[in-house]
């Protein structure tokens, strides 16, 4: 075997961090904001959400989501387009976090996870994508930057040993989409 095979077969895949923003929600009156329910649109969205990532080809080792409604129902319509779904943990601490909290929540993943999927809510995923990302590739951020609406995706990759080591900079942003469904179907 070469010297080059060999480092290329001793170097892990990347670790990605998928951060899908919840779909569209409702804004029912008396209903507190925890509970807000998807919209209509939201409905739509967040299957097309799961078709996009199959289709990219990051389905997650494992998904972290908030415990909001809406969040919790974008994961389940967005996981059920694939065939399997991987390992769900809703932790309230993405429910209004912060870039610090998420960090944190982020960087308790195992090591053996690859690919994680980050479900919540802006301005949090929004803020987290641009201070992982830095400055790196402005054209690719710039869109970000400007907007993360709902059911936006951005994937993060960087080569770590760990989840704990995921630092401000030191991934690179290799995908954004904002997939949207139709009327009258999926």
């Amino acid at each position: 075997m070469s010297a080059e095979v060999s480092a290329a077969a001793a170097t892990p895949p990347p670790r990605r961090l998928v951060v899908l923003r919840h779909a569209k929600s409702a804004w029912p009156q008396s209903v507190p904001d925890h509970e807000r329910p998807l919209a209509p649109r939201g409905l739509r969205d967040a299957p097309a959400a799961g078709r996009a990532l199959a289709g990219a080809d990051c389905l997650p080792d494992l998904a972290l989501c908030s415990t909001a409604v809406r969040a919790r129902r974008t994961w389940e319509l967005a996981s059920a387009q694939w065939d399997t779904a991987p390992p769900v943990r809703y932790d309230p601490r993405v429910y209004a976090a912060d870039v610090p909290e998420l960090l944190a929540v982020a960087r308790e993943t195992p090591a053996e996870v690859r690919t994680l999927l980050l479900v919540g809510h802006n301005p949090g995923l929004q803020e987290l994508v641009l201070h992982l990302a830095g400055d790196a590739l402005h054209d690719a951020l710039e869109p970000v930057r400007v907007k993360f609406p709902t059911s936006a995706v951005a994937v993060l990759a960087w080569h770590a040993p760990t989840w704990a080591d995921l630092a401000p900079g030191a991934a690179l942003l290799t995908w954004t989409a904002v997939p949207r469904g139709h009327k009258g179907g999926g």
